[in-house]
């Protein structure tokens, strides 16, 4: 008969009953062996602890390290309820999988604020080092004469590093302590709990009972008559020795004793309270780090089967009970470390919106909880009036939540142990539009427009190209004929059909075509891309859009595409692969950026007197890391004066139109295109630049709604290029050429 692979809790158990059946073992061996360190400078294990200790300390390990296994296996038994997750390590991710680990465990994202980040930085690797030097003692301990090595030099160091450790550990846990409870930020005060004291205090009375065990150790050894010089490497147990050189050697052993007990019982304490409440994390946050790595690009969504295929038996889409989400998501409520990061930099919590990123993943982690066989703790402790009946997300979200968000991505950028919260929001809104409709009544007009008249504004096809009326040169290609240009240039809903975007439209396409780029265009044939309709839900509508533009273009051949669109280049390059259509797709901002650097495209004598600031396009930085291209494109024009807002790159305010919030009006709080174009006015900068049609048009509104527009200019960079260009001198005319790109 077969065996039967363990599930993972049930693997859990039995490693905690091997560390159990080992911690006993540990305890026997030197009883049966004898191994004894002969050389005087080495400090014995257990000195001055009676037998009967030393039995209840390895037999409450061992009770105690089962414990905890069992108690993680109850947790570990809820994630298995989630549908499967490729988060494998084969040999193509492994090296990226290290990475983020050590991204994660080096607080390189917690870093951004170095007051939190080195105040983690001292507790974490203090502990870690406390725990190093814990194993090693206790390795030293099993070691027969030959191969024991905690002595000597080698034993000075060691005293050395685990008191370095145990400082660092103790002024991380003081400065944690301050931070949460005499700063007090926001974002912290108003989740502290009990069990963060609780927390707090276990650490500090493992630290200070540790230190002063090892003081009580050393006197002990002074007033027994020896000389442990050595023992000065230990530079806090030593002078701690020295205060208690008056005491008697039996007032010295029981007080030993007792502070050898109290720290026993505080490292239990510890135990206990890892799988029970939010200090899971220690161990969760790491493997979350280390599991980062997905099988699908940044950009993308989740991929979902082919919803017109008339086999497809599917009864649900998108997430409304715990078992629809993933484990990996449902494991990630448990690695939530409760910091609040993703709410401080989430634009619709920001501006009064009822969106709380932190809310949405410990929300996830309370029906998981409540609802789990057996019930087990909340990821966070929660007010008494809070109730879970029912296995369905929507008893504790709210459908405002999921539809204030404007799926920037800040949230899942900031977080220091890579919380996937976007993905959580995004399924529970394909629930929310595909089963039960319910949206906002703007979407459902955006819905129709795609539907009926293939782009978000429901305009007439046939004006699509209308923009290029009076330009020379561009070919508009027919479906089903070969494309015989090396691009094509997809110019999207808004570059066709919005007034203000028509001007980045025709300016890129002059930029080409000075740079001798062959390029063509779709017009009428080309449809949207069904980005909206896919972050707001409507997965059968974006399929239905994204699938007649595979078919057009895979007819003609097209491999190479420009877009001058963040939302079109996301969707066209990450997720069209999800349903067949695979394309090398380029932002205008890298093409620009390249034509410049080959040479192709002449700024010689290109200025601009002014002050530019650069607005981040969210689709175009956090969900695919390009943040430096359209920065090069402007520092590349001579005078320009660049200036950054507070927020920009990595910690970029979104403007407030991405997740279809570009169809949906905003009736609570502030207007997130009016906050970031406040930050944006208040660098002086008389010009914005924009490298995306949402944020053109939601950054010229915020400055209107300021009325600055006679003082403040809001334009795409390759307005700003061609500008520039033409008030320089005229250059030589550039045959066509192939880039390479």
């Amino acid at each position: 008969m077969r065996r039967l692979p363990l599930k993972p809790n049930q693997f859990v158990v039995a490693l905690g009953a091997l560390f159990a059946i080992f911690t006993v073992g540990s305890g026997i061996a030197p009883t049966i062996t004898g191994w004894k360190e002969d050389s005087p400078v080495h400090r014995e294990v257990f000195g001055n602890i009676p037998t009967p200790l030393k039995v209840a300390f390895y037999a409450v390990m061992a009770v105690t390290l089962f414990m905890v296994a069992w108690l993680a296996s109850i947790r570990i038994k809820n994630y298995q309820r989630g549908q499967a997750d490729n988060r494998k390590t084969t040999k193509a991710n492994a090296k990226r999988r290290l990475a983020d680990f050590r991204a994660g465990v080096y607080m390189k994202t917690l870093l951004r604020d170095p007051a939190a980040g080195i105040m983690h930085s001292l507790l974490y690797f203090g502990f870690l080092g406390l725990f190093i030097a814990t194993v090693l003692l206790e390795a030293d301990h099993q070691m027969p004469e030959s191969l024991k090595f905690l002595h000597g030099d080698v034993y000075k160091a060691y005293a050395f590093g685990a008191d370095l450790a145990g400082v660092a550990f103790l002024v991380g846990i003081g400065w944690a302590i301050v931070r949460r409870y005499v700063q007090r930020p926001y974002r912290i005060r108003i989740k502290t709990k009990t069990e963060d004291a609780v927390i707090l205090a276990t650490f500090a009375i493992i630290g200070v009972s540790g230190f002063i065990t090892e003081g009580f150790r050393i006197a002990l050894m002074i007033a027994a008559g020896a000389e442990p010089d050595f023992e000065k490497f230990s530079f806090v147990g030593y002078p701690l020795a020295l205060l208690f050189d008056s005491w008697s050697v039996g007032s010295l052993q029981d007080a030993h004793r007792w502070a050898w007990g109290a720290h026993f019982v505080a490292v239990l304490a510890f135990f206990v309270l890892l799988p029970t409440t939010k200090l899971r994390h220690m161990v969760t946050s790491p493997m979350n780090m280390y599991l980062r790595d997905k099988d699908r690009p940044k950009g993308a969504m989740k991929p979902m089967p082919n919803l017109m295929d008339p086999d497809l038996e599917l009864e649900t889409f998108g997430a409304s009970v715990i078992e629809d989400f993933t484990w990996k998501q449902l494991f990630d409520t448990d690695a939530c470390t409760i910091c609040g990061r993703c709410t401080s930099v989430c634009p619709a919590h920001a501006t009064g919106k009822p969106l709380d990123p932190r809310e949405i993943v410990l929300k996830v982690g309370e029906v998981m909880a409540a609802t789990g066989s057996p019930v087990v703790a909340p990821p966070v402790g929660t007010d008494a009036e809070v109730t879970v009946s029912a296995n369905n997300l929507f008893e504790r979200i709210t459908s405002e939540e999921l539809w204030a968000c404007t799926t920037c991505k800040a949230c899942d950028e900031i977080c220091p142990v890579n919380i996937e919260i976007l993905d959580k929001i995004l399924d529970m809104r394909r629930y929310k539009s595909l089963m039960e409709s319910d949206f906002p009544t703007e979407l459902g007009n955006t819905y129709r427009a795609m539907e009926n008249s293939a782009n978000t504004y429901g305009m007439n096809q046939g004006e699509r190209a209308d923009w290029a009326a009076d330009l020379d040169g561009i070919e508009i290609v027919e479906p089903g004929t070969p494309i015989g240009h090396e691009y094509l240039y997809w110019v999207g809903c808004a570059g066709s059909f919005d007034d203000r975007n028509k001007k980045t439209t025709r300016a890129m396409s002059k930029l080409m075509q000075r740079a001798g780029l062959d390029f063509a265009i779709l017009g009428p044939n080309e449809m949207c891309t069904g980005d909206s309709a896919r972050r707001s839900g409507n997965e059968y509508l974006f399929q239905m859009l994204a699938m007649q533009n595979i078919e057009t273009l895979d007819g003609m051949g097209v491999r190479k595409i420009v877009t001058q669109c963040p939302h079109c280049f996301n969707t066209m390059k990450n997720e069209y692969p999800q349903v067949g259509g695979h394309y090398e797709v380029i932002h205008h901002s890298q093409l620009l950026e390249q034509l410049v650097a080959d040479g192709k495209l002449t700024l010689a004598g290109a200025t601009l007197e002014e002050r530019v600031t650069y607005h981040d396009s969210c689709y175009l930085g956090r969900h695919n890391d390009i943040y430096l291209a359209p920065r090069n494109v402007i520092g590349s024009l001579g005078g320009v004066d660049i200036v950054e807002m507070p927020r920009n790159g990595t910690k970029g305010m979104c403007c407030g139109a991405g997740g279809a919030r570009m169809w949906m009006e905003e009736s609570i709080g502030k207007k997130v295109n009016t906050e970031r174009s406040e930050e944006a006015v208040a660098t002086g900068a008389s010009r914005i630049a924009v490298a995306c049609p949402f944020c053109y048009v939601m950054m010229e509104d915020g400055v209107k709604g300021q009325g600055k527009e006679e003082d403040v200019k809001v334009q795409d960079i390759a307005e700003l290029i061609l500008e520039a260009m033409d008030t320089a001198p005229a250059g030589p005319i550039v045959e066509p050429f192939t880039t390479g790109i």
